[in-house]
């Protein structure tokens, strides 16, 4: 019976003449860099042939520096890209034992100004170490975008030296560019929250910090260097300031941290099983950024762990019972003795619990397995040449079509599990849903309308309705009016369901809102993605507005090889629209 409640909620909101904003439309456009339809060869060729001992030493000499080389991608070749190695374990492990397949990172910018590779000047390429199917950080990827600011990832085949070296993941940077997309600006500061040591260093011992943002009983910067990498000109003294507000003000956090990003992150990597991550087993892979509304944003990294690919001993996979990796609990770190600040004050407080507790129902319900399935198989049939071709990879061809179903035990390493795509959902979503607290029944919202500056909305199982509502420019800092069903502030009849609110800031400003319902057990929102999406509703013209991304505009013009297009003639070339729809052309004089 509690699943059928939980499933109940899939049916849509009803909304009375109005759009929502679509974050979606910021992402890369068809034929671009991380196309998804196709795999793309590239082509590093270095200047040095003693290029694999340089890149080698200075990974754990001087990590930050690179060598020249030419990056021919679509037939063009690019001069004096910047190269280095990357990576943690995933370079370690097959560096160790002799593998050439280790991760590279790609500046296109780096010796030649504004040179980009299809309008990217960063690449990185991840070697997909420990993913025996090649599509967990992709698929990982399509579910984080749906609620924040997300990497964009496909596959590609690298070639270095003229030598196939193998199937590569090609993850988008957290970097200025990354940053102008998502949030229209880039100047503020930004941490890459890892430990800034190496998994090993040249004796193979293990180094860094723990990014948990505990407080470390100073304000000295240094105290965190090995913990939090600064990506920006500055910032220490924002992110301190971060930490010790969490830890010693944590009612005034919402001035300092937008919340409600934090919480999606949490939710997401909750139901797609990313145990490496701050909500996970190990406190890492994330990206904090201050953006120009004085929030720092919590940003998903390294996705590659989803589906419990983190590395587990196989006992934890065959062991039934509350041990076992699918079971782990989704208010992990609520216990003050685990010492993670942020998990711990944002799960005791109720609202904030609720709201996580909203938004995992929202990720569950919106999980469709077929077509993550569908999604899956489409990736490996285009990816399976490449593959098979690659020599380098640690599993068999085999494991890469058997992880997708089931969960495979790797003996390489002293027998460690990793969970499969299918597995780790067939069985993580069941015992999510009957969890005693995501299995309370929410409110139910129907018929969200504007008219004359009156916010209306129906609602059942109800105990309190609020309206959200921002005039910001950033999304953000959305504020709580109460809304109510007792005849008066714009409510035309009391006690009939229909809640009712004047719409707050109307001195001809645009409205951004959402509303937010709650009982004893339960919260819901509407949107459900919300604070991601809005609604949004002008005071000048008191009219719910189409959000700008709505309207069919042309974006861009390249030829059928993702290359931007001059004045060509009699050749085809692909118009890419903002609704995501491209349309194919051919131009005569």
């Amino acid at each position: 019976m509690k699943i059928i409640k939980i499933i109940l909620l899939i049916f849509p909101i009803l909304v009375s003449g109005q759009s929502i904003y679509n974050p979606q439309l910021l992402y890369d456009s068809p034929n671009g860099l991380y196309d998804k339809d196709s795999i793309r060869s590239l082509y590093v060729d270095f200047e040095d042939a003693n290029y694999h001992n340089i890149l080698k030493n200075s990974f754990f000499t001087n990590p930050s520096y690179r060598i020249p080389a030419t990056i021919t991608l679509n037939g063009i070749t690019y001069d004096s890209a910047g190269v280095r190695y990357k990576g943690n374990s995933t370079f370690c492990i097959p560096n160790d034992n002799g593998v050439p397949k280790v991760p590279y990172n790609i500046d296109m910018n780096y010796w030649v100004s504004g040179q980009k590779l299809l309008d990217y000047k960063k690449i990185k390429l991840a070697n997909a170490w420990m993913d025996a199917t090649f599509a967990k950080e992709y698929i990982a990827s399509k579910t984080y975008k749906k609620y924040l600011p997300t990497i964009e990832v496909n596959l590609t085949k690298l070639h270095v030296q003229g030598s196939y070296l193998g199937m590569y993941v090609n993850t988008e940077s957290i970097n200025k560019q990354f940053l102008k997309k998502h949030f229209n600006e880039n100047s503020g500061a930004l941490f890459k929250c890892d430990g800034s040591g190496m998994f090993c260093d040249t004796a193979g011992t293990p180094q860094g910090g723990e990014p948990s943002l505990n407080w470390y009983g100073t304000a000295d910067s240094t105290s965190y260097y090995s913990s939090y990498n600064l990506k920006s000109e500055n910032g220490w003294e924002d992110l301190i300031d971060l930490i010790y507000t969490l830890n010693f003000n944590p009612n005034q956090l919402d001035s300092v941290l937008n919340i409600d990003r934090v919480l999606w992150a949490f939710a997401v990597n909750t139901v797609l099983g990313n145990y490496d991550s701050y909500n996970g087993y190990y406190v890492h892979n994330y990206y904090l950024y201050k953006s120009e509304d004085g929030l720092f944003q919590m940003l998903p990294w390294d996705l590659s762990q989803s589906f419990i690919n983190a590395l587990l001993g196989w006992d934890y996979f065959t062991a039934p019972g509350p041990t076992h990796p699918q079971q782990f609990d989704p208010y992990y770190g609520e216990d003050p003795n685990l010492n993670r600040p942020l998990t711990y004050i944002l799960f005791n407080n109720e609202n904030y619990r609720k709201q996580y507790t909203a938004h995992l129902r929202t990720v569950i319900n919106e999980l469709d397995t077929n077509s993550i399935r569908n999604e899956v198989n489409i990736m490996q049939n285009l990816a399976l040449s490449g593959v098979v071709g690659d020599q380098h990879k640690l599993f068999s061809t085999a494991d890469f079509l058997s992880n997708t179903e089931n969960d495979l035990s790797f003996n390489g390493w002293g027998g460690y599990g990793f969970g499969g795509i299918m597995s780790t959902l067939r069985n993580r979503i069941p015992y999510l849903i009957s969890h005693p607290e995501i299995a309370q029944t929410p409110p139910e919202l129907y018929n969200v309308n504007v008219s004359s500056n009156i916010v209306t909305v129906e609602v059942l199982n109800e105990s309190f309705v609020e309206l959200m509502a921002t005039t910001s420019d950033y999304n953000s800092k959305f504020q709580s009016f109460s809304m109510s069903d007792d005849g008066t502030n714009g409510d035309a009849i009391a006690n009939d369901g229909v809640y009712s609110c004047v719409m707050p800031f109307n001195s001809g400003a645009e409205v951004k809102f959402y509303i937010k319902a709650r009982n004893g057990q339960a919260m819901i929102l509407s949107p459900e993605r919300a604070e991601y999406e809005f609604y949004t509703y002008s005071t000048i013209s008191n009219l719910l507005e189409l959000p700008n991304t709505s309207n069919k505009r042309l974006v861009k013009i390249t030829d059928i090889l993702g290359r931007p297009a001059g004045k060509v003639y009699n050749q085809p070339l692909i118009y890419i629209y903002s609704d995501g729809s491209t349309e194919k052309k051919i131009i005569s004089k």
